[in-house]
């Protein structure tokens, strides 16, 4: 079901519901035509809410309806080796002893610091198959140094662990799987508890709460947000790293908040998250920003722009664009997603030259990961099959597969 069309997805997942498209309809709060228009691929996309309501309907995890991502197909075949390396990576087998050093080449930790905040610039540069290849020796390193470490260093080790162990998370729940990813988290958590770093635990729980979201689970995702952003809030809100781990967590329970229908309160979140932005400029910068929640005033006009073209505001989408000037530590996958979502928005305002313009300027920053991501396709789809096809459109739609 990996490479079928989302309308084909949903038809099948309606048929093993034993559900006619207007009992989906009914039991999702989605309207009968856009259930027949998906069916009919007559839509080649839908928003991340009537998706989020689909899944409800249809009691399947959203990941579930939206498919694999490429190349980790879940058909029944064996995973490739960089994903079986990170799993066993994530989760060692039972009985296997336990990392042992003779001293000879102890680890060096400001070397394994770097190693793993190198490896976080990978991921968010989209290089996830990079990522594959380090990161099982990036989390042998972690789980060595801590074991062996004693005192000081034995509680960086754990938190090199944990920081390590929620990379493995995020790029399990990047590949579709989700279950693995909250078991590494959990794993992440314990080292962080152990580490007796305060903001580490609570930066996990962001993570957490995304793969929450990505199950579905959006009550679950935005609780745990609430409940970590308010802890950091009362404890750690007076230096830079705090700020920006308060803040992550706010934008999260803002992105689950409008998936669950409340786009007023989810827009009231992100405003009070922008306006705490401007303290930053006023603390002392992290040691390591890599090392910390992405948290910028970029950063939440960027998921701003998300939430507006997610909730068919494409108007609003477009003015909360315009004239914005990233910052120079917003990340590369940040950046593309942006260009992505202001293609859409003129898309849904029927300026397609807008969109190619949009989608070139893409495809010339990220081409690999415009290929591999179904939004960028769905939205060239649909402006071919439109009745006006700028100039640009055609190249487009013939890298992308849609034309011949």
């Amino acid at each position: 079901m990996a490479n079928d069309h989302l309308g084909d997805r949903l038809a099948k997942l309606r048929r093993m519901a034993d559900l006619t498209q207007e009992g989906l309809a009914e039991k999702s709060g989605v309207s009968v035509d856009v259930v027949r228009k998906l069916e009919q691929r007559r839509k080649q996309s839908a928003r991340l809410p009537t998706l989020h309501a689909l899944a409800k309907g249809l009691d399947v995890e959203l990941t579930t309806l939206l498919g694999d991502p490429p190349a980790v197909p879940s058909t029944g075949d064996a995973e490739p080796p960089e994903l079986v390396a990170v799993r066993r990576a994530i989760m060692p087998p039972l009985f296997a002893p336990p990392p042992v050093s003779d001293g000879a080449d102890r680890l060096s930790l400001p070397m394994l610091r770097a190693e793993i905040a190198d490896a976080w610039t990978l991921y968010h540069a989209a290089e996830f198959g990079r990522v594959m290849e380090v990161l099982p020796g990036v989390i042998a390193d972690a789980r060595l140094a801590a074991a062996v470490g004693r005192g000081r260093d034995r509680l960086e080790g754990q938190h090199a662990l944990g920081k390590a162990l929620q990379l493995g998370g995020h790029l399990a729940i990047r590949l579709g799987k989700t279950d693995l990813g909250l078991s590494s988290l959990e794993r992440a958590i314990a080292a962080a508890d152990s580490s007796e770093d305060p903001l580490l635990p609570a930066m996990i729980c962001n993570s957490v709460a995304w793969a929450y979201q990505r199950q579905n689970r959006l009550d679950d995702a935005q609780s745990l947000a609430v409940h970590a952003a308010d802890g950091v809030e009362r404890e750690h809100s007076t230096s830079a790293e705090g700020l920006r781990v308060w803040g992550g967590l706010i934008m999260s329970a803002a992105t689950s908040t409008a998936r669950n229908g409340d786009y007023g309160g989810a827009s009231d979140m992100m405003l009070t998250a922008e306006q705490a932005t401007t303290r930053l400029a006023q603390l002392p910068a992290p040691a390591d920003g890599r090392m910390v929640s992405i948290f910028s005033r970029s950063s939440v006009r960027i998921e701003r722009v998300r939430l507006a073209v997610q909730h068919a505001r494409p108007d609003e989408a477009l003015e909360l664009a315009r004239g914005m000037r990233l910052s120079a530590d917003t990340p590369p996958s940040w950046r593309t997603w942006l260009l992505l979502d202001v293609a859409r928005a003129f898309a849904d305002i029927g300026d397609a030259a807008g969109a190619v313009a949009s989608l070139e300027k893409l495809q010339r920053v990220a081409p690999g990961w415009m290929r591999h991501h179904t939004l960028a396709v769905s939205i060239v789809a649909d402006l071919w099959a439109g009745p006006a096809r700028p100039p640009g459109l055609r190249k487009l739609a013939q890298n992308l597969g849609v034309a011949d």
